[in-house]
């Protein structure tokens, strides 16, 4: 098959599997700006509305769905996009950057890969701090420092620790990068490839990646600022 078989079909897959991903991101930063809401509004304990989402989204069969196939994407995203690194520099060596005519390499494009792994390791924190103490607590009848379905806490109480403030940033400002390339990548290989489709996907790229970055980083803000300032949740 096509899609496996040849460095084109793989570019595809890399490509629609990124574009979901980058829906996803999307919607998962409008999430999250609910629990911005609940704090500048001082929603009562109790009746948070981001509580609300994460109830909607616990472990009803369409979230259970839709966390199996997020997972499944990421898996193939990542393991193309391994493929076809280490494919490109069997092929070209050190001039796997080498070009032909005036236009510049982005710096982002030759550091795909490292970006890549630490947006992996990003992903493995963030399971770990919430989705192994929310949806997996709520599948194991199990509880944490707080109620499982108890979002609002557990951002306050997770993101307010200076240690994983600082790798959240790094996780975003990699997140970024890569977004600012992956976007328009991404629809050059689905063929908006024109001069002029490529400087606007470009534009677009950099305007869509600023927006989550600035609204993931609205979040870690705001749960410091709800918290009262940095604290360990070690000790």
């Amino acid at each position: 098959m096509w899609l496996t078989s040849s460095s084109i079909g793989r570019k595809v897959v890399m490509s629609v599997t990124g574009a979901c991903l980058v829906l996803f991101l999307t919607f998962h930063m409008l999430m999250n700006l609910v629990y911005v809401y609940d704090v500048i509004v001082g929603t009562p304990a109790g009746g948070h509305y981001y509580d609300k989402v994460c109830e909607f989204l616990g472990t009803n069969w369409y979230a259970l769905l839709g966390t199996a196939g997020l997972a499944l994407l990421v898996v193939i995203h990542f393991i193309y996009a391994f493929i076809l690194t280490f494919q490109n520099w069997k092929a070209r060596g050190n001039d796997r950057y080498a070009i032909s005519g005036k236009q510049p390499v982005h710096w982002a494009a030759k550091n795909m890969l490292v970006l890549g792994i630490i947006v992996i390791c990003g992903i493995l924190i963030h399971l770990y701090n919430f989705w192994s103490n929310m949806m997996l607590a709520e599948l194991a009848g199990s509880e944490g420092q707080f109620a499982a379905t108890a979002g609002f806490d557990w951002i306050t109480y997770t993101l307010a620790d200076p240690v994983l403030f600082v790798l959240y940033i790094i996780w975003f400002a990699a997140l970024w990068f890569h977004l600012t390339h992956g976007i328009w990548s991404s629809m050059q290989t689905l063929g908006w490839n024109g001069k002029t489709w490529l400087n606007r996907w470009i534009c677009i790229s950099y305007i869509w990646a600023t927006v989550i970055f600035c609204g993931f980083f609205l979040v870690l803000v705001t749960a410091v600022i709800e918290r009262g300032g940095f604290h360990s949740i070690c000790g």
